[in-house]
Protein backbone atom coordinates (compact mmCIF):
# COMPACT_ATOMS: atom_id res chain seq x y z
CA UNK A 1 0.00 0.00 0.00
CA UNK A 2 2.91 2.31 0.80
CA UNK A 3 4.28 1.69 -2.72
CA UNK A 4 0.89 2.58 -4.20
CA UNK A 5 0.69 5.89 -2.27
CA UNK A 6 4.28 6.71 -3.28
CA UNK A 7 3.42 6.04 -6.93
CA UNK A 8 0.45 8.40 -6.74
CA UNK A 9 2.50 11.15 -5.10
CA UNK A 10 5.27 10.79 -7.69
CA UNK A 11 2.65 11.14 -10.42
CA UNK A 12 1.28 14.30 -8.83
CA UNK A 13 4.74 15.84 -8.53
CA UNK A 14 5.53 14.99 -12.15
CA UNK A 15 2.32 16.65 -13.31
CA UNK A 16 3.17 19.79 -11.31
CA UNK A 17 6.63 19.89 -12.89
CA UNK A 18 5.28 19.44 -16.41
CA UNK A 19 2.53 22.01 -15.93
CA UNK A 20 5.08 24.63 -14.84
CA UNK A 21 7.25 24.19 -17.91
CA UNK A 22 6.81 25.01 -21.58
CA UNK A 23 8.66 23.91 -24.67
CA UNK A 24 9.80 26.09 -27.56
CA UNK A 25 9.58 24.91 -31.15
CA UNK A 26 13.34 24.25 -31.26
CA UNK A 27 13.16 22.33 -27.96
CA UNK A 28 10.34 20.21 -29.35
CA UNK A 29 12.41 19.27 -32.41
CA UNK A 30 15.38 18.33 -30.20
CA UNK A 31 13.15 16.30 -27.91
CA UNK A 32 11.69 14.41 -30.87
CA UNK A 33 15.06 13.47 -32.37
CA UNK A 34 14.80 9.80 -31.25
CA UNK A 35 11.33 9.67 -32.82
CA UNK A 36 12.45 11.21 -36.13
CA UNK A 37 15.40 8.82 -36.22
CA UNK A 38 13.03 5.86 -35.76
CA UNK A 39 10.44 6.85 -38.40
CA UNK A 40 12.26 8.98 -41.00
CA UNK A 41 11.24 7.85 -44.53
CA UNK A 42 14.85 7.79 -45.74
CA UNK A 43 15.44 4.69 -43.60
CA UNK A 44 12.60 2.85 -45.37
CA UNK A 45 14.05 2.90 -48.89
CA UNK A 46 13.42 -0.83 -49.39
CA UNK A 47 9.88 -0.63 -48.02
CA UNK A 48 7.94 1.79 -50.30
CA UNK A 49 4.56 1.23 -48.62
CA UNK A 50 5.88 1.93 -45.11
CA UNK A 51 7.91 4.88 -46.41
CA UNK A 52 4.83 6.48 -47.94
CA UNK A 53 2.78 5.98 -44.76
CA UNK A 54 5.51 7.67 -42.67
CA UNK A 55 5.83 10.53 -45.18
CA UNK A 56 2.11 11.26 -45.01
CA UNK A 57 1.98 10.97 -41.21
CA UNK A 58 4.98 13.28 -40.77
CA UNK A 59 3.29 15.93 -42.93
CA UNK A 60 0.19 15.81 -40.74
CA UNK A 61 2.24 15.76 -37.52
CA UNK A 62 4.28 18.79 -38.61
CA UNK A 63 1.04 20.63 -39.37
CA UNK A 64 -0.26 19.76 -35.90
CA UNK A 65 2.95 21.03 -34.25
CA UNK A 66 2.88 24.24 -36.32
CA UNK A 67 -0.71 24.96 -35.29
CA UNK A 68 0.18 24.47 -31.62
CA UNK A 69 2.73 27.27 -31.91
CA UNK A 70 0.38 29.75 -33.60
CA UNK A 71 -0.60 32.63 -31.30
CA UNK A 72 -4.19 32.63 -30.17
CA UNK A 73 -5.07 29.06 -31.14
CA UNK A 74 -7.97 27.62 -29.16
CA UNK A 75 -8.11 23.92 -29.76
CA UNK A 76 -7.08 21.37 -32.35
CA UNK A 77 -9.13 18.59 -33.83
CA UNK A 78 -7.93 15.15 -32.61
CA UNK A 79 -5.43 13.82 -35.15
CA UNK A 80 -4.91 10.09 -35.65
CA UNK A 81 -1.47 9.08 -36.90
CA UNK A 82 0.17 5.82 -37.90
CA UNK A 83 3.94 5.31 -38.12
CA UNK A 84 6.19 2.40 -38.89
CA UNK A 85 8.85 2.58 -36.16
CA UNK A 86 12.31 1.13 -36.76
CA UNK A 87 13.97 -1.09 -34.19
CA UNK A 88 16.59 1.34 -32.96
CA UNK A 89 17.20 -0.49 -29.68
CA UNK A 90 17.32 -4.22 -30.47
CA UNK A 91 18.04 -5.17 -26.86
CA UNK A 92 14.93 -3.49 -25.50
CA UNK A 93 12.93 -6.36 -24.01
CA UNK A 94 9.63 -4.50 -23.65
CA UNK A 95 9.11 -3.83 -27.35
CA UNK A 96 11.24 -6.40 -29.15
CA UNK A 97 8.46 -8.95 -29.53
CA UNK A 98 6.23 -6.50 -31.43
CA UNK A 99 8.76 -5.95 -34.22
CA UNK A 100 8.28 -7.67 -37.56
CA UNK A 101 10.95 -9.67 -39.34
CA UNK A 102 11.78 -6.52 -41.31
CA UNK A 103 12.80 -4.68 -38.15
CA UNK A 104 9.89 -2.26 -37.70
CA UNK A 105 6.42 -2.17 -36.14
CA UNK A 106 3.25 -0.23 -36.81
CA UNK A 107 2.17 2.25 -34.14
CA UNK A 108 -1.12 4.20 -34.21
CA UNK A 109 -2.09 6.94 -31.78
CA UNK A 110 -4.37 9.98 -31.59
CA UNK A 111 -3.09 13.43 -30.56
CA UNK A 112 -5.49 15.47 -28.41
CA UNK A 113 -2.88 17.59 -26.63
CA UNK A 114 -2.98 21.39 -26.25
CA UNK A 115 0.72 22.25 -25.79
CA UNK A 116 4.09 21.22 -27.22
CA UNK A 117 5.43 19.51 -24.11
CA UNK A 118 2.51 17.15 -23.63
CA UNK A 119 2.45 16.49 -27.39
CA UNK A 120 6.13 15.49 -27.39
CA UNK A 121 5.61 13.22 -24.38
CA UNK A 122 2.54 11.66 -25.97
CA UNK A 123 4.42 10.88 -29.19
CA UNK A 124 7.45 9.37 -27.46
CA UNK A 125 5.36 7.30 -25.06
CA UNK A 126 3.11 6.04 -27.85
CA UNK A 127 6.18 4.80 -29.74
CA UNK A 128 7.77 3.27 -26.60
CA UNK A 129 10.69 5.71 -26.81
CA UNK A 130 12.51 7.12 -23.80
CA UNK A 131 11.47 10.49 -22.35
CA UNK A 132 14.37 10.82 -19.90
CA UNK A 133 16.27 13.26 -22.13
CA UNK A 134 13.44 15.80 -21.89
CA UNK A 135 14.34 16.55 -18.26
CA UNK A 136 17.72 17.88 -19.42
CA UNK A 137 16.26 20.25 -22.02
CA UNK A 138 16.47 23.97 -21.34
CA UNK A 139 12.72 24.55 -21.12
CA UNK A 140 11.26 27.89 -20.17
CA UNK A 141 9.57 28.46 -16.87
CA UNK A 142 6.18 30.12 -16.91
CA UNK A 143 5.56 33.20 -14.77
CA UNK A 144 5.44 32.62 -10.99
CA UNK A 145 1.73 33.34 -10.96
CA UNK A 146 1.02 30.53 -13.40
CA UNK A 147 3.36 28.18 -11.56
CA UNK A 148 1.58 28.82 -8.26
CA UNK A 149 -1.81 28.32 -9.82
CA UNK A 150 -0.63 24.96 -11.20
CA UNK A 151 0.16 23.75 -7.67
CA UNK A 152 -3.33 24.75 -6.50
CA UNK A 153 -5.05 22.79 -9.21
CA UNK A 154 -7.02 19.65 -8.27
CA UNK A 155 -4.89 16.55 -7.81
CA UNK A 156 -4.70 14.33 -10.87
CA UNK A 157 -4.45 10.81 -9.51
CA UNK A 158 -2.68 7.93 -11.22
CA UNK A 159 -4.95 5.62 -13.26
CA UNK A 160 -4.31 2.80 -10.79
CA UNK A 161 -6.02 4.88 -8.08
CA UNK A 162 -9.35 4.69 -9.92
CA UNK A 163 -8.92 0.98 -10.61
CA UNK A 164 -8.15 0.32 -6.93
CA UNK A 165 -10.92 2.46 -5.42
CA UNK A 166 -13.61 1.98 -8.08
CA UNK A 167 -14.10 5.73 -8.45
CA UNK A 168 -14.69 7.16 -11.93
CA UNK A 169 -11.83 8.90 -13.69
CA UNK A 170 -13.18 12.37 -14.66
CA UNK A 171 -10.52 12.81 -17.35
CA UNK A 172 -11.41 9.49 -18.98
CA UNK A 173 -15.10 10.34 -18.88
CA UNK A 174 -14.40 13.67 -20.57
CA UNK A 175 -12.30 11.98 -23.28
CA UNK A 176 -15.03 9.42 -23.93
CA UNK A 177 -17.60 12.18 -24.28
CA UNK A 178 -15.38 14.04 -26.74
CA UNK A 179 -14.24 10.98 -28.66
CA UNK A 180 -16.56 10.65 -31.63
CA UNK A 181 -15.46 8.35 -34.42
CA UNK A 182 -14.68 10.26 -37.61
CA UNK A 183 -17.06 9.43 -40.43
CA UNK A 184 -16.68 10.31 -44.09
CA UNK A 185 -19.66 12.67 -44.17
CA UNK A 186 -18.69 14.46 -40.96
CA UNK A 187 -15.10 14.86 -42.12
CA UNK A 188 -16.13 16.16 -45.55
CA UNK A 189 -18.59 18.56 -43.94
CA UNK A 190 -15.84 19.91 -41.69
CA UNK A 191 -13.08 20.11 -44.34
CA UNK A 192 -14.92 20.92 -47.58
CA UNK A 193 -14.53 24.70 -47.34
CA UNK A 194 -10.80 24.47 -46.66
CA UNK A 195 -10.26 22.04 -49.54
CA UNK A 196 -12.25 24.17 -51.99
CA UNK A 197 -10.26 27.27 -51.02
CA UNK A 198 -6.92 25.50 -51.50
CA UNK A 199 -8.06 23.92 -54.75
CA UNK A 200 -9.13 27.25 -56.26
CA UNK A 201 -5.83 28.80 -55.22
CA UNK A 202 -3.91 25.98 -56.91
CA UNK A 203 -5.80 26.04 -60.24
CA UNK A 204 -3.46 28.52 -62.01
CA UNK A 205 -0.45 26.47 -60.94
CA UNK A 206 -2.13 23.24 -62.06
CA UNK A 207 -2.65 24.74 -65.54
CA UNK A 208 0.96 25.89 -65.57
CA UNK A 209 2.12 22.40 -64.60
CA UNK A 210 0.13 20.78 -67.40
CA UNK A 211 1.45 23.32 -69.91
CA UNK A 212 5.07 22.79 -68.89
CA UNK A 213 4.68 19.02 -68.89
CA UNK A 214 3.07 19.00 -72.34
CA UNK A 215 5.64 21.35 -73.89
CA UNK A 216 8.65 19.52 -72.46
CA UNK A 217 7.26 16.11 -73.40
CA UNK A 218 6.69 17.31 -76.96
CA UNK A 219 10.03 19.11 -77.33
CA UNK A 220 12.08 16.23 -75.91
CA UNK A 221 9.75 13.53 -77.33
CA UNK A 222 9.39 11.97 -73.88
CA UNK A 223 7.17 9.02 -73.08
CA UNK A 224 6.15 10.60 -69.75
CA UNK A 225 7.20 12.85 -66.87
CA UNK A 226 6.66 11.55 -63.34
CA UNK A 227 7.46 12.26 -59.72
CA UNK A 228 8.57 9.70 -57.16
CA UNK A 229 6.92 11.53 -54.26
CA UNK A 230 3.73 13.49 -53.81
CA UNK A 231 5.36 16.92 -53.96
CA UNK A 232 3.10 19.97 -54.18
CA UNK A 233 2.14 21.59 -57.49
CA UNK A 234 4.44 24.59 -56.92
CA UNK A 235 7.39 22.28 -56.24
CA UNK A 236 6.69 20.30 -59.41
CA UNK A 237 6.43 23.45 -61.52
CA UNK A 238 9.79 24.60 -60.15
CA UNK A 239 11.39 21.31 -61.19
CA UNK A 240 9.96 21.53 -64.71
CA UNK A 241 11.17 25.14 -65.02
CA UNK A 242 14.67 23.92 -64.11
CA UNK A 243 14.53 21.25 -66.79
CA UNK A 244 13.24 23.80 -69.32
CA UNK A 245 16.20 26.10 -68.56
CA UNK A 246 18.60 23.22 -69.12
CA UNK A 247 16.93 22.51 -72.47
CA UNK A 248 17.61 26.11 -73.53
CA UNK A 249 21.21 26.07 -72.26
CA UNK A 250 22.31 22.60 -73.44
CA UNK A 251 19.86 21.30 -76.06
CA UNK A 252 22.47 18.98 -77.60
CA UNK A 253 22.78 16.76 -74.50
CA UNK A 254 19.06 16.13 -74.25
CA UNK A 255 18.67 14.45 -77.63
CA UNK A 256 19.53 11.11 -75.98
CA UNK A 257 16.38 11.15 -73.82
CA UNK A 258 13.98 10.65 -76.74
CA UNK A 259 11.25 8.10 -76.03
CA UNK A 260 12.11 7.80 -72.33
CA UNK A 261 10.29 8.58 -69.10
CA UNK A 262 11.81 11.25 -66.84
CA UNK A 263 11.29 10.81 -63.09
CA UNK A 264 12.05 13.53 -60.53
CA UNK A 265 13.33 11.74 -57.47
CA UNK A 266 15.95 11.80 -54.69
CA UNK A 267 19.00 10.93 -56.80
CA UNK A 268 20.14 11.15 -60.40
CA UNK A 269 20.84 8.23 -62.73
CA UNK A 270 18.81 5.58 -64.52
CA UNK A 271 16.34 3.43 -62.61
CA UNK A 272 16.00 -0.33 -62.82
CA UNK A 273 12.83 0.26 -64.85
CA UNK A 274 14.82 2.19 -67.47
CA UNK A 275 13.58 5.67 -66.48
CA UNK A 276 15.87 8.72 -66.41
CA UNK A 277 16.08 9.89 -62.78
CA UNK A 278 16.74 13.56 -62.02
CA UNK A 279 17.65 14.24 -58.40
CA UNK A 280 15.70 17.23 -57.11
CA UNK A 281 18.64 18.32 -54.94
CA UNK A 282 21.15 18.13 -57.80
CA UNK A 283 22.24 21.12 -59.88
CA UNK A 284 22.17 21.34 -63.69
CA UNK A 285 25.75 20.09 -63.86
CA UNK A 286 24.71 16.72 -62.41
CA UNK A 287 21.67 16.48 -64.69
CA UNK A 288 23.87 17.25 -67.72
CA UNK A 289 26.24 14.42 -66.78
CA UNK A 290 23.30 11.98 -66.62
CA UNK A 291 22.05 12.97 -70.08
CA UNK A 292 25.58 12.62 -71.48
CA UNK A 293 25.89 9.10 -70.02
CA UNK A 294 22.56 7.87 -71.42
CA UNK A 295 24.14 5.94 -74.36
CA UNK A 296 26.20 3.92 -71.85
CA UNK A 297 23.12 3.37 -69.70
CA UNK A 298 21.25 2.02 -72.73
CA UNK A 299 24.04 -0.50 -73.38
CA UNK A 300 23.87 -1.66 -69.75
CA UNK A 301 20.11 -1.93 -70.01
CA UNK A 302 20.45 -4.32 -72.98
CA UNK A 303 22.81 -6.49 -70.95
CA UNK A 304 20.32 -6.41 -68.08
CA UNK A 305 17.46 -7.55 -70.31
CA UNK A 306 19.65 -10.37 -71.62
CA UNK A 307 20.44 -11.39 -68.04
CA UNK A 308 16.74 -11.51 -67.21
CA UNK A 309 16.19 -13.83 -70.19
CA UNK A 310 18.98 -16.13 -69.02
CA UNK A 311 17.49 -16.34 -65.53
CA UNK A 312 14.10 -17.06 -67.08
CA UNK A 313 15.56 -19.95 -69.07
CA UNK A 314 17.13 -21.45 -65.94
CA UNK A 315 13.78 -21.24 -64.10
CA UNK A 316 11.53 -22.90 -66.66
CA UNK A 317 10.44 -19.75 -68.47
CA UNK A 318 9.25 -17.73 -65.44
CA UNK A 319 9.46 -13.99 -66.27
CA UNK A 320 11.67 -11.70 -64.15
CA UNK A 321 9.92 -8.36 -63.66
CA UNK A 322 10.60 -5.12 -61.79
CA UNK A 323 7.58 -3.51 -60.07
CA UNK A 324 8.24 0.11 -59.10
CA UNK A 325 5.41 0.22 -56.53
CA UNK A 326 6.65 -2.87 -54.66
CA UNK A 327 10.44 -2.76 -54.95
CA UNK A 328 13.14 -0.32 -53.84
CA UNK A 329 14.07 2.46 -56.25
CA UNK A 330 17.17 0.66 -57.51
CA UNK A 331 19.50 2.26 -60.01
CA UNK A 332 20.24 0.36 -63.19
CA UNK A 333 23.71 -0.52 -61.87
CA UNK A 334 22.37 -1.80 -58.54
CA UNK A 335 19.72 -3.93 -60.22
CA UNK A 336 22.19 -5.38 -62.71
CA UNK A 337 24.55 -6.45 -59.91
CA UNK A 338 21.62 -8.05 -58.07
CA UNK A 339 20.52 -9.96 -61.16
CA UNK A 340 24.07 -11.03 -61.99
CA UNK A 341 24.68 -12.41 -58.49
CA UNK A 342 21.38 -14.31 -58.56
CA UNK A 343 22.10 -15.67 -62.05
CA UNK A 344 25.53 -17.01 -61.01
CA UNK A 345 23.98 -18.78 -58.04
CA UNK A 346 21.31 -20.41 -60.23
CA UNK A 347 23.79 -21.39 -62.92
CA UNK A 348 26.06 -23.12 -60.43
CA UNK A 349 23.16 -24.98 -58.79
CA UNK A 350 21.91 -26.49 -62.11
CA UNK A 351 18.27 -26.77 -61.00
CA UNK A 352 16.27 -29.34 -63.06
CA UNK A 353 13.46 -27.08 -64.34
CA UNK A 354 11.75 -28.34 -67.48
CA UNK A 355 12.07 -25.75 -70.29
CA UNK A 356 9.03 -23.47 -70.57
CA UNK A 357 7.19 -25.37 -67.80
CA UNK A 358 6.65 -22.12 -65.87
CA UNK A 359 5.84 -19.82 -68.78
CA UNK A 360 3.24 -17.20 -67.86
CA UNK A 361 4.43 -16.93 -64.25
CA UNK A 362 6.29 -13.88 -62.91
CA UNK A 363 8.82 -13.16 -60.17
CA UNK A 364 10.56 -10.17 -58.59
CA UNK A 365 13.85 -10.16 -56.71
CA UNK A 366 14.07 -8.80 -53.16
CA UNK A 367 17.17 -8.01 -51.13
CA UNK A 368 15.59 -7.78 -47.67
CA UNK A 369 13.93 -11.20 -47.33
CA UNK A 370 15.24 -14.68 -46.57
CA UNK A 371 12.31 -16.88 -47.59
CA UNK A 372 10.36 -16.92 -50.89
CA UNK A 373 6.68 -15.95 -50.89
CA UNK A 374 3.76 -15.60 -53.27
CA UNK A 375 2.19 -12.14 -53.57
CA UNK A 376 -1.59 -11.81 -53.67
CA UNK A 377 -1.24 -10.35 -57.19
CA UNK A 378 0.29 -13.60 -58.42
CA UNK A 379 4.03 -12.92 -58.73
CA UNK A 380 6.69 -14.74 -56.73
CA UNK A 381 8.81 -12.64 -54.38
CA UNK A 382 12.24 -14.27 -54.41
CA UNK A 383 15.07 -13.27 -52.02
CA UNK A 384 18.46 -12.86 -53.67
CA UNK A 385 19.96 -15.04 -50.90
CA UNK A 386 17.38 -17.80 -51.31
CA UNK A 387 18.66 -21.39 -51.35
CA UNK A 388 18.17 -22.69 -54.94
CA UNK A 389 16.80 -26.07 -53.83
CA UNK A 390 14.27 -24.47 -51.47
CA UNK A 391 13.34 -22.07 -54.27
CA UNK A 392 12.68 -24.95 -56.67
CA UNK A 393 10.29 -26.76 -54.34
CA UNK A 394 8.49 -23.56 -53.37
CA UNK A 395 7.82 -22.61 -57.00
CA UNK A 396 6.61 -26.13 -57.82
CA UNK A 397 4.25 -26.12 -54.83
CA UNK A 398 2.81 -22.65 -55.53
CA UNK A 399 2.72 -22.61 -59.34
CA UNK A 400 -1.00 -23.34 -59.69
CA UNK A 401 -1.96 -20.83 -56.99
CA UNK A 402 0.23 -18.23 -58.72
CA UNK A 403 -1.62 -18.75 -62.02
CA UNK A 404 -4.97 -18.33 -60.27
CA UNK A 405 -3.78 -15.13 -58.55
CA UNK A 406 -2.54 -13.69 -61.85
CA UNK A 407 -5.91 -14.35 -63.46
CA UNK A 408 -7.69 -12.77 -60.51
CA UNK A 409 -5.35 -9.76 -60.74
CA UNK A 410 -6.36 -9.11 -64.38
CA UNK A 411 -10.04 -9.29 -63.46
CA UNK A 412 -9.52 -6.96 -60.48
CA UNK A 413 -7.69 -4.35 -62.57
CA UNK A 414 -10.58 -4.27 -65.05
CA UNK A 415 -13.10 -3.95 -62.21
CA UNK A 416 -11.01 -1.26 -60.51
CA UNK A 417 -10.79 0.84 -63.68
CA UNK A 418 -14.56 0.57 -64.27
CA UNK A 419 -15.36 1.58 -60.68
CA UNK A 420 -12.99 4.57 -60.83
CA UNK A 421 -14.67 5.79 -64.01
CA UNK A 422 -18.17 5.23 -62.58
CA UNK A 423 -17.33 6.99 -59.31
CA UNK A 424 -15.68 9.91 -61.11
CA UNK A 425 -18.76 10.37 -63.25
CA UNK A 426 -21.33 9.98 -60.45
CA UNK A 427 -19.72 12.50 -58.10
CA UNK A 428 -18.53 14.83 -60.90
CA UNK A 429 -14.96 14.54 -59.63
CA UNK A 430 -12.19 16.32 -61.46
CA UNK A 431 -9.89 13.43 -60.57
CA UNK A 432 -10.04 10.18 -58.59
CA UNK A 433 -6.80 8.34 -57.84
CA UNK A 434 -5.12 6.24 -55.17
CA UNK A 435 -1.77 6.10 -53.40
CA UNK A 436 0.55 3.27 -54.52
CA UNK A 437 0.25 1.64 -51.08
CA UNK A 438 -3.51 1.09 -51.62
CA UNK A 439 -4.14 -2.27 -53.28
CA UNK A 440 -6.63 -2.95 -56.06
CA UNK A 441 -8.80 -4.96 -53.67
CA UNK A 442 -8.90 -2.04 -51.23
CA UNK A 443 -9.69 0.44 -54.02
CA UNK A 444 -12.52 -1.76 -55.31
CA UNK A 445 -14.05 -2.06 -51.84
CA UNK A 446 -13.75 1.70 -51.30
CA UNK A 447 -15.39 2.65 -54.62
CA UNK A 448 -18.24 0.17 -54.21
CA UNK A 449 -19.15 1.71 -50.86
CA UNK A 450 -18.72 5.26 -52.17
CA UNK A 451 -21.22 4.57 -54.97
CA UNK A 452 -23.85 3.75 -52.34
CA UNK A 453 -23.53 7.25 -50.84
CA UNK A 454 -24.80 10.67 -51.81
CA UNK A 455 -21.83 13.05 -51.55
CA UNK A 456 -22.47 16.47 -53.14
CA UNK A 457 -19.31 17.77 -51.41
CA UNK A 458 -17.12 16.00 -54.00
CA UNK A 459 -18.23 17.86 -57.12
CA UNK A 460 -15.21 19.23 -58.97
CA UNK A 461 -12.75 17.96 -56.34
CA UNK A 462 -9.58 15.90 -56.56
CA UNK A 463 -10.09 12.77 -54.42
CA UNK A 464 -7.19 10.56 -53.34
CA UNK A 465 -7.82 7.16 -51.74
CA UNK A 466 -5.24 6.74 -49.01
CA UNK A 467 -4.92 5.36 -45.48
CA UNK A 468 -5.70 8.62 -43.67
CA UNK A 469 -7.96 11.66 -43.72
CA UNK A 470 -6.14 14.82 -44.83
CA UNK A 471 -6.41 17.88 -47.05
CA UNK A 472 -3.28 18.35 -49.14
CA UNK A 473 -1.74 21.79 -49.65
CA UNK A 474 -3.20 22.01 -53.17
CA UNK A 475 -6.74 21.07 -52.13
CA UNK A 476 -6.74 17.32 -52.83
CA UNK A 477 -9.00 15.41 -50.43
CA UNK A 478 -7.43 12.27 -49.01
CA UNK A 479 -9.70 9.68 -47.39
CA UNK A 480 -8.88 6.21 -46.04
CA UNK A 481 -9.95 3.33 -48.26
CA UNK A 482 -11.75 1.75 -45.28
CA UNK A 483 -13.72 4.92 -44.34
CA UNK A 484 -16.70 4.64 -42.03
Amino acid sequence: FYYFIRLCLDKVLLQCVLQSRTLSGADAINALRPFYFAVHPDFFGQHPKEREVNENSLKRLNGYLENLQKPGFRSLKPTQLTFYVRETEPNSSNVQESFSASGFRAVSFTLRTRDLLSTVLDILNSCSLSTEHIQSLNVNSQPDKEAKSAVNRPIKWDKTYYSFTGFKDPEEELEQAQRVETTLTSWLDYNEASAVKKLKKSLPLRKELERLKFELSRELQLSDIRWQRSWGIAHRCSQLHSLARLVQQRPEVLKNVKGRTVVFTDRSGMSAAGHVMLGTMDVHHHWTKIFERLPNYYKLQKRLLSLEDQISQLLGGIQVIYVEELQPLWTLEEYYETLNSFYNKLRDSRLPFHPRSLRGLKMILESDRYAPSLHELGHFMIPTVCDPTALQWFIFAKAQEARENLKRKEEMMITEKELINTSTEKFSLDRLYKEPSVSSAQMIDCCKRLLEESLPYLQGMHLCISHFYSVLQDGDLCIPWNWK
